[in-house]
């Protein structure tokens, strides 16, 4: 029946609503579907924006989440109509799902204009489908809700939990140093992934999922439920019931993705040590809907944040755990005094609202705020002559005593360099060394891919050494850990420092003096930058040929230059 909650024109009625030619053309090949005639009579028509794909195996059962969208749109008295967009599984696309990430989002910004949607549900999973789908529709400004695919079950190896990614890592290096067998390797393979879902530890993805939480554009409990659970298809039912309220109070995005929602999402960002890569996906999606965020502001508003979430790869738990000790609406209730509490959310209460009623059933998992699991959760951003415009680190997830560190120059000038020369016996480097990988970032690689965390020598791992400085102008996956440096800007393929630096130079870093600094004297910089030469494009034409041209740097959000901003909602012009 059709919903009398709205007296204003729906923007789907410029297609559905008129008695011309037009609208008979648009309603009669919808009909041809089985729809009756009064699907079309005013009901909010909801856009289910779907990133399902079979060679998306994190968003792999979301043909199930949207059916269950559908049933809450029904019954709310909207109608749902679903469709596809570029899917972005990171563990699968080359070079890097990153590359895809602002073409996913233009795919998703022209779906929801150029259709008659009145409020768009984003389904989201693998770590780059999350912004990539919320800055697509920041830019058009809608009433929007974001649904999330849930991580996957605790890993089990042997008895004993393992994490997606973070044990990756640590079994990779494990057969490298001749400590596990290659078959035991293989066996882990099945041990991990167990269920439909994302990574379970706190990678990009739960990261991402707890971002659009902690920013107010999903209900309550979002990030943390897992796929498999009968509750994930609740949430999705509730989801469809909430977009179609949201248009017809006209809760657009624009009213929610404030500037004190992106502040609420640094610091809750600290408070769970989230991924690093959430710092460049946050300045891309508040870019995209008009919010002044800046690098500074990760440093300025998490340095102080303590890590309350024992969770890998900075701690010992994982997902599912988190779900059952109360999820992120613990941590979020935990933060009040110094979140604002009062930021809109889809719900259409504020932040503080939603949390109230959070309650703790575990405090191994989310440790309290007065005795956190980790005094420093956030992101720590450096400055100096060799990140001019800015780097980051994960404290949370870095070795203590590398913190402050003095060391010599290992340098890589590309991933194939690296990997041809970092298992050489004859490769001079030892646990002090500090290794340096260039050309990966946003135009070098391009698409600044998760090469950042490199594995370390074998000869070294051999002897025992776990953690070494590692500096890039790359990414790391978000269930990484180590003394990383990443997203150095400007990177070395547009002629950063980074470019410069040369075997044997000694480099500097101090996370507490939020310093990074390469010890050669300006005239010898000078003399390097005068011999440097920009590396060859890695295709000619095409879509990364326009990335490439247009692609801001690291600090930016590594957004294309030209979609940054809010396009708004209007109609399009009529086709016929």
């Amino acid at each position: 029946m059709s919903s009398n909650k709205n007296k204003r024109p729906l923007r789907s009625q410029a297609w559905f609503g008129g008695d011309d030619k037009d609208s008979f053309i648009h309603r009669s090949w919808m009909k041809n579907q089985g729809y009756p005639s009064d699907a079309f009579d005013g009901r909010p028509v909801i856009g289910i924006c779907n990133t399902w794909s079979e060679l998306t195996p994190c968003n792999g059962h979301f043909r199930d989440l949207a059916e269950m969208v559908k049933r809450g749109v029904l019954e709310a008295g909207g109608f749902p109509v679903e469709f596809p967009v570029m899917s972005l599984g990171e563990t699968n696309l080359r070079p890097t799902a990153m590359l895809f990430r602002n073409l996913a989002s233009m795919d998703v910004e022209e779906s929801i204009r150029a259709n008659p949607i009145d409020g768009v549900v984003l389904l989201t999973g693998c770590d780059k489908t999350t912004p990539a789908l919320l800055m697509g529709a920041a830019s058009v400004d809608l009433p929007t809700i974001v649904l999330s695919g849930g991580p996957m079950l605790n890993g089990n190896y042997r008895g004993k939990p393992i994490g997606s990614g973070t044990d990756v890592w640590k079994f990779s290096e494990d057969v490298r140093a001749g400590r596990m067998t290659s078959n035991e390797f293989k066996q882990a393979e099945s041990c991990m992934s167990r269920s439909a879902g994302h990574c379970m530890t706190m990678g990009t993805a739960s990261t991402m999922a707890s971002m659009v939480e902690a920013l107010g554009v999903t209900l309550p409990g979002n990030a943390a439920i897992p796929a498999v659970d009968a509750r994930r298809k609740l949430q999705a039912q509730l989801t469809g019931r909430r977009i179609v309220d949201m248009v017809h109070e006209d809760l657009k995005l624009s009213q929610i993705l404030t500037r004190e929602a992106f502040e609420n999402a640094i610091m809750v960002n600290g408070a769970i040590g989230g991924s690093t890569n959430a710092v460049i996906h946050l300045l891309a999606i508040a870019g995209r809907i008009g919010v002044d965020m800046r690098l500074g502001d990760w440093d300025r508003l998490g340095r102080d944040i303590p890590c309350l979430l024992n969770l890998m790869p900075s701690g010992q738990y994982l997902m599912e755990d988190f779900y059952y000790a109360g999820g992120l609406p613990v941590i979020i209730r935990d933060l009040l005094g110094k979140l604002h509490g009062e930021a809109l959310t889809v719900t259409g209460a504020s932040m503080a609202v939603n949390v109230a009623e959070a309650e703790n059933f575990n405090p191994e998992v989310i440790t309290p705020l007065a005795q956190p699991f980790k005094d420093e959760g956030g992101i720590a951003v450096l400055h100096g002559n060799l990140a001019p415009r800015g780097a980051v680190i994960k404290p949370s997830a870095a070795s203590p005593e590398l913190m402050q560190h003095r060391g010599r120059a290992v340098v890589f000038n590309s991933i194939e360099h690296y990997k041809k020369r970092v298992d050489d016996p004859a490769l001079d480097i030892d646990a002090s060394c500090v290794m340096v990988l260039q050309n990966c970032g946003p135009q070098g690689y391009p698409g600044m891919a998760e090469v950042g965390n490199m594995g370390l020598p074998k000869k070294l791992l051999e002897q025992g050494v776990r953690d070494m400085v590692r500096i890039s102008d790359a990414r790391m996956s978000g269930t990484a850990y180590g003394t990383v440096v990443l997203h150095v800007a400007p990177e070395a393929a547009v002629g950063g420092p980074l470019a410069l630096v040369r075997d044997g130079d000694m480099i500097e870093l101090d996370v507490a003096g939020r310093r990074l600094h390469l010890d050669v004297d300006e005239a010898e910089l000078a003399r390097r930058r005068a011999e440097w030469s920009a590396p060859p494009p890695a295709m000619k034409g095409g879509y990364q040929s326009m990335y490439i041209k247009h692609v801001t740097q690291a600090d930016e959000g590594a957004d294309l230059d030209f979609l940054v901003g809010c396009r708004g909602s209007a109609v399009p012009r009529e086709s016929h």
